[in-house]
């Protein structure tokens, strides 16, 4: 395996498209194989007729079809075996082992002022398109795209929309990369989302997956043993060969993948599911050269790559001439940990490696994360790097997620295991913070409805599916085998279905008042639009309570939050109380003002956010 290769063989254009004046042209690569035909599908879906390819150098295969365009479905025999689904489909309308179809990316966008999002000043907003809605499909969430702006969202971020196998996934087994799901709408359907979330000033980001496939539907291999290498293995198995024999194909599945969702769908960007999986040897690495593809496609407008990575490696977002890979944001979710276990006290699994004291809350905080190098009970060797030198906006905090909710047995959402007091005061943290936040769907009204880990696959591997998830739970405390829902089980996903109504109830509706509040805040207040290195500092209060201190022009606030017990705490003399998360108008109970005489009072889990005079 060559590690410092840097000319890589050029990669012609594969899978099908339309060809002006010739019709519809075929590119397979198939090395290790001497006959490859198209098998067109009749008008009843059956096998209709078949077209031989011919050999081309670099062991890829070509055919033509006069006359015909988009909609053509077909598929590919190999050696006479199959025939299978193309591997590089831009559609797959039946599913992932049905045929492919030819697509044009002839949509007419009304677009053309869209600038792009801002990496530095984003607001996401993480949903699921089969469960955000009761119809679970794109078109379905375009009338919902106001009420995001109007929460104070700017980028919304979709869970994987690749085709995966049956009808409900979370989407982290797909296997068509280039194949928005049927079920959600296909092609033409995220393309009409896409154009009205930008007609709404909203950016939209892709959750993309090229660290695996998935199990079922998979027919690389089919095709060529070069997609996969056993020099290198992740938690799905074998990895995907990014630096051995035949990986300049398989690294342009990737790109021409990244530049596909940036140009043909106007994404504003990615997001990269477990991009510490994604292993190469060789140079560029294949996360340098991600976001230079994203912004060769963008043309012009602003788009971001974010990488989920738990490595706390500033390298992923340090510049590439400082020896960087040029990402623009990190999952960074050492704070989620903290505050989970201060708020929730979780301490099993990877809880283990955090105290969730006010100290280590306050240290994450300044940081940008809570690693910087020291050892890490859970991995047994050291993590991270250390964080200043990346300006807060590269990395992205939460405090739940898709994988933080539908990762516990229950599929349950942080609501569940805080009071409504201490999920008020945990998201005024979040959102005041100066670094990006992340919301997941439902998050900015406390949402009720769980969000469980559901799939549908065949029968035999849906059964390994249900059996392997009791068993990754049988060590935990908390729960047993029988207690964990099956994801096979058509009402683990139906329940995972977001409630729209719940928003306007008064147990919600607070909850959502304050949300608006704090995105305006986020967004209006001078101060907290200065948020760098150096224009913020946090410190413990005591025992159970710490502060988050923002400087800027005019002044500075200070975000106070309570953990537990009482707190009281002299502010300095002219302070004004902005804000207070158990204000009545918020969902609390209180009527009184906690500042009083220059000292602030808090009772029990709460936040205050205090205006210092200038």
């Amino acid at each position: 395996m060559d590690k410092t290769m840097k000319a890589r063989p050029a990669v012609p254009r594969l899978g099908a498209w339309v060809e002006q004046g010739a019709g519809v042209r075929w590119r397979v690569w198939a090395p290790g194989h001497q006959k490859l035909e198209v098998v067109l599908s009749g008008p009843q879906g059956q096998p209709g007729d078949t077209l031989p390819m011919t050999r081309e150098s670099g062991d890829f295969f070509t055919a033509t079809l006069a006359g015909k365009g988009a909609g053509v479905r077909y598929k590919l025999r190999v050696d006479g075996e199959g025939p299978f689904p193309d591997p590089w489909s831009r559609s797959q309308p039946e599913g992932v082992h049905g045929p492919s179809e030819v697509v044009v990316p002839d949509f007419a966008w009304k677009d053309g002022d869209w600038k792009g999002v801002d990496p530095r000043s984003q607001v996401i907003y993480e949903l699921h398109v089969g469960t955000a809605t009761p119809e679970g499909t794109f078109d379905a969430l375009i009338p919902r795209l106001r009420a995001f702006k109007e929460l104070g969202v700017t980028t919304l971020e979709l869970l994987p929309l690749a085709s995966a196998p049956g009808t409900r996934n979370w989407g982290y087994d797909g296997v068509s990369l280039f194949a928005p799901s049927a079920v959600y709408g296909g092609p033409e359907g995220l393309r009409r989302l896409i154009d009205a979330a930008h007609a709404q000033g909203l950016g939209v980001l892709i959750d993309a997956v090229y660290n695996h496939f998935g199990p079922d539907g998979n027919y690389l291999r089919c095709f060529s043993p070069h997609y996969f290498t056993d020099h290198h293995h992740t938690p799905w198995g074998d990895a995907i060969n990014y630096d051995g024999e035949g990986s300049h194909v398989v690294r342009e599945l990737v790109l021409s993948n990244v530049e596909m969702w940036i140009g043909d769908y106007h994404a504003d960007g990615l997001r990269l599911d477990a991009a510490h999986a994604i292993i190469d040897d060789s140079s560029p690495h294949l996360l340098e050269e991600i976001p230079r593809r994203a912004r060769a496609a963008a043309r012009g407008r602003s788009v971001a790559v974010i990488a989920e990575d738990d490595r706390n490696d500033t390298r992923l977002a340090r510049p590439v001439e400082k020896q960087g890979l040029g990402l623009d944001g990190i999952w960074a979710d050492d704070i989620h940990h903290q505050l989970r276990r201060a708020f929730a006290g979780d301490s099993e699994g990877y809880y283990a490696d955090y105290t969730g004291s006010v100290e280590d809350i306050a240290r994450t905080l300044c940081q940008g994360w809570f690693y910087e190098g020291q050892t890490s009970q859970v991995h047994k060797k050291a993590r991270g790097t250390p964080a200043s030198e990346l300006e807060p906006w590269h990395f992205v905090h939460c405090i739940q997620n898709h994988d933080q909710i539908g990762n516990r047995a229950q599929g349950e959402r942080l609501g569940a295991d805080v009071s409504p007091a201490a999920f008020r005061a945990m998201s005024t943290l979040l959102l005041l913070s100066p670094y990006t936040p992340l919301l997941f769907q439902g998050q900015e009204w406390n949402a009720s409805t769980p969000f469980l880990y559901f799939t549908d696959h065949n029968a035999e591997l849906g059964k390994l599916v249900t059996e392997g998830r009791r068993k990754e739970f049988a060590g935990f405390s908390k729960f047993s085998g029988s207690e964990v829902p099956d994801p096979q089980a058509l009402e683990t996903f139906t329940r995972s279905k977001l409630d729209w109504n719940e928003a306007g109830k008064p147990e919600h509706a607070g909850v959502l008042a304050l949300y608006r509040e704090l995105l305006r805040l986020r967004a209006q207040e001078p101060i907290l639009k200065v948020s760098r290195r150096g224009s913020f500092d946090a410190r413990p209060l005591g025992q159970n309570a710490l502060v988050l201190e923002r400087r800027g022009a005019g002044g500075a606030l200070q975000v106070i939050i309570n953990v537990k017990g009482t707190l009281e705490h002299r502010v300095p003399e002219g302070a004004q109380l902005v804000l207070w998360s158990e204000e009545s108008r918020f969902g609390g109970a209180s009527t009184h003002s906690p500042l009083g005489h220059g000292v602030l009072r808090l009772d029990g889990p709460s936040a205050a956010v205090v205006r210092l005079a200038g």
